[in-house]
C-alpha cells in the first residue's frame, strides 16, 4: 500500500507540474540536469588538460575576437594579437667540471693506505674533487627565455583592431660618477693586491697612506702639499672629526680635488607599452564578445590563490598570467613595427562611459566602452635579441 501510494504521489506531482499547480517537479528536473552538465564539462576539462590536477576554470571562449563581422579591408588589415600564456618563473644554473684526485705513489695518509693510482678520499670517505675554475659556467634564463624554450601551450587568443597610439620606448640608465685620484690610487692598488697573491692588502694600503706623496716625482709642491692635506684630513675624519677632503684641501691650498666626472653605464630598463581599445558593441554577439574579452583579460592578471576556499588563500600566491603580442598585417607579423618579448599586465582600467556619458542598449550593454591595458615586458632588451631581425628580410624594426 505505501508503495502504490508512493507511486501515486509521484504521479500526482507530475500531473500537477504540467497543469502549472507545483514548481517542485519542475525545479528538482531543472537541478538533474545542472548536475549533468556540471560532471560532464568537469570530464571534458579534465581530458583536455591530461592531467589529475584542478581544471582551469574559463567561463570565455578561447579564441576571441572584435569586432565579430569583419568585412574584407578588416580581415587584411592591422591587428594586434594578444595570446595567454601560463608563467614560468626565471631559471638560475652553473655547471663546471671536475677530476677526481689520485694517489702518485704508493704511501699511507692518516690510518689509510693508498696504491698508485688510488682515488683519495676525504676523513667522511667521500672521493676529493679538484674542480677546474676556467670550466665554470652559469646560464640565468629569464622567464622569457623560459617561456619561448617550453613552449607552453596558449590558454586564450584575442585579436583587436590595431590600437590608435602606437609607439615604443627603449631606454637605457647611464649615471653621473666621480673618483678622485686618490680613490683611483686605491682602487688601482687594491687590484694590484688581488692579482699578485704575494701582496697583501695592508701592504697596498700602507703604499697608498705613507709612501703615495713620496711616489710622486716632478710635481708641483703645492701639489703635494695638497695631498698630504687631503690625507692628514682623512685621519682626521677617521676620528670623528667630519672633515671632507675637499675642505681639507680648499683651507690648505685653495684647491679641490679633481672629481674625474664622467657618465658611466649603470643599467637596462624594462619598456612598457599602453594600449586603448575602443569597443562599440553592434549586435548581441559583439556585446557578448566584448564581456568576455573584458573578463578574460580580469581574470587572467589577477593572483592565484590555489585553494576555492574564502579569505585570503593560503601561505603562498602564484603569479598570474602572462602574455605574448604580436601586430599583424594580413595575418602574419607586421613587416615595419616592433616586436614584443613576453609580458605581465600590470594596469588595466575600463571606461564605460567611453561617449563622455552613460547610455545603454535594452539589454544594459554600454553603448561606447574603453578598455586601457598597461603591458610590462618581462626581461630587458640587449644587443643580442636584434640578430635575428634582418629588415632585408622582411622584418620589422625589431624589438
Amino acid at each position: 500500500m505505501a508503495m502504490y501510494q508512493g507511486g501515486y504521489s509521484n504521479f500526482a506531482a507530475k500531473r500537477a507540474a504540467r497543469h502549472g499547480r507545483t514548481k517542485k517537479y519542475k525545479e528538482s528536473i531543472e537541478t538533474k540536469k545542472e548536475n549533468i552538465n556540471k560532471n560532464t564539462n568537469t570530464k571534458n576539462d579534465k581530458k583536455n588538460t591530461g592531467t589529475k590536477s584542478k581544471p582551469r576554470h574559463m567561463s570565455h571562449p578561447e579564441v576571441m575576437g572584435y569586432p565579430v563581422a569583419r568585412g574584407p579591408d578588416e580581415m587584411t588589415g592591422d591587428s594586434l594579437l594578444i595570446k595567454c600564456l601560463k608563467y614560468i618563473p626565471p631559471e638560475t644554473t652553473s655547471s663546471y667540471e671536475y677530476t677526481l684526485r689520485t694517489a702518485n705513489k704508493k704511501g699511507k695518509i692518516g690510518d689509510t693506505k693508498y696504491k698508485e693510482g688510488d682515488f683519495l678520499k676525504d676523513s667522511k670517505g667521500n672521493v676529493i674533487k679538484d674542480i677546474d675554475g676556467s670550466s665554470f659556467k652559469m646560464k640565468n634564463k629569464g622567464a622569457s627565455d623560459q617561456i619561448s624554450e617550453k613552449g607552453e601551450k596558449s590558454i586564450f587568443y584575442v585579436q583587436l583592431p590595431i590600437p590608435q597610439d602606437v609607439n615604443d620606448s627603449n631606454t637605457v640608465t647611464w649615471g653621473d660618477d666621480s673618483m678622485n685620484i686618490l680613490q683611483l690610487a686605491g682602487l688601482a692598488l687594491a687590484q694590484q693586491a688581488i692579482e699578485r697573491p704575494g701582496e697583501t692588502f695592508d701592504q697596498a694600503k700602507n703604499l697608498l697612506t705613507g709612501d703615495l706623496v713620496k711616489s710622486f716625482a716632478g710635481i708641483e709642491e703645492d701639489t703635494k702639499s695638497a695631498i698630504t692635506a687631503a690625507i692628514s684630513g682623512k685621519a682626521i675624519d677617521a676620528l670623528g672629526g667630519n672633515i671632507s677632503l675637499n675642505s681639507a684641501i680648499g683651507r690648505a691650498e685653495g684647491m679641490a680635488l679633481n672629481s674625474n666626472l664622467e657618465l658611466l653605464f649603470d643599467s637596462v630598463n624594462l619598456r612598457t607599452f599602453p594600449f586603448t581599445i575602443n569597443f562599440s558593441p553592434r549586435t548581441r554577439d559583439e556585446s557578448m564578445m566584448v564581456k568576455h574579452i573584458i573578463r578574460a583579460f580580469k581574470s587572467a592578471m589577477a593572483a592565484k590563490k590555489g585553494t576555492e576556499d574564502s579569505g585570503q588563500g593560503g601561505i603562498f600566491l602564484r603569479a598570474p598570467d602572462v602574455f605574448q603580442l604580436r601586430y599583424l598585417h594580413r595575418g602574419k607579423d607586421h613587416p615595419f613595427l616592433n616586436s614584443f618579448k613576453h609580458c605581465a599586465l600590470t594596469g588595466m582600467q575600463v571606461n564605460y562611459t567611453g561617449a563622455g556619458t552613460y547610455a545603454s542598449y535594452n539589454d544594459g550593454t554600454p553603448v561606447n566602452i574603453k578598455m586601457s591595458l598597461t603591458f610590462k615586458e618581462l626581461n630587458p632588451i640587449y644587443h643580442e635579441d636584434y640578430v635575428e631581425f634582418n629588415p632585408n628580410d622582411g622584418n620589422g624594426v625589431g624589438f
